[in-house]
């Protein structure tokens, strides 16, 4: 049988619902298939953070946040580093040998617990219910602290201390240093958290 030539009125009305229609289609598929990609909060939230230490002044603390936690940086002063020489007896894990969630980096089972002693990089949470601890960097009695207090921090949940090196003392409820994140330096002024020269 012989097909009969279409009105091209009726093929122009075809070929526009086609694009109306594949356009909508399109519009439709391309926010649901970029539900399936990770926010950009998501990306970051188990990515390296870069945090900068220029300028710091001795005795001064930054925080930075990585994976959703708080991360502390202080620049120690040379009293600060002396104190744990005092610490050193008094606390419950000197050579931080277990840890609270992050296992302790070769680099950070020492005294100071640094790669450079001037810098402590920690993790401020509080090893007991996961509170965040106080800064407390003044030596002497003070309230909720010992009279021969040294320096460090104070959680306000339940009382436990820690020292200059983020150091738990001992017959406190936490059972763990604060945490040591990964990290590396990339200058003299940058570090970056999250990743060192062991997890790449």
């Amino acid at each position: 049988m012989p097909k009969t030539p279409m009105d091209p009125s009726r093929r122009a009305a075809l070929v526009s619902t086609c694009v109306i229609g594949c356009a909508g289609a399109a519009g439709v598929a391309v926010p649901l298939v970029s539900t399936f990609q990770p926010s950009e909060r998501a990306k970051a939230a188990g990515a390296p953070v870069e945090a900068d230490i220029a300028g710091m002044a001795p005795g001064e603390l930054r925080r930075v946040e990585w994976r959703g936690k708080p991360v502390w940086l202080i620049r120690r002063t040379p009293k600060m580093l002396e104190s744990l020489n005092e610490t050193q007896s008094q606390v419950l894990d000197p050579d931080s040998e277990n840890y609270y969630q992050l296992p302790t980096p070769e680099y950070a089972k020492n005294q100071h617990r640094s790669i450079k002693p001037e810098y402590l990089v920690v993790v401020g949470i509080c090893s007991h219910l996961g509170c965040s601890p106080s800064e407390r960097f003044t030596p002497g009695a003070q309230p909720s602290l010992p009279d021969n207090w040294a320096g460090g921090f104070l959680c306000p949940c339940h009382g436990s201390t820690f020292d200059m090196a983020g150091r738990v003392f001992k017959n406190k409820p936490a059972n763990a240093n604060l945490d040591v994140p990964p990290h590396k330096y990339t200058s003299d002024t940058t570090l970056l958290i999250g990743t060192d020269d062991t997890t790449g």
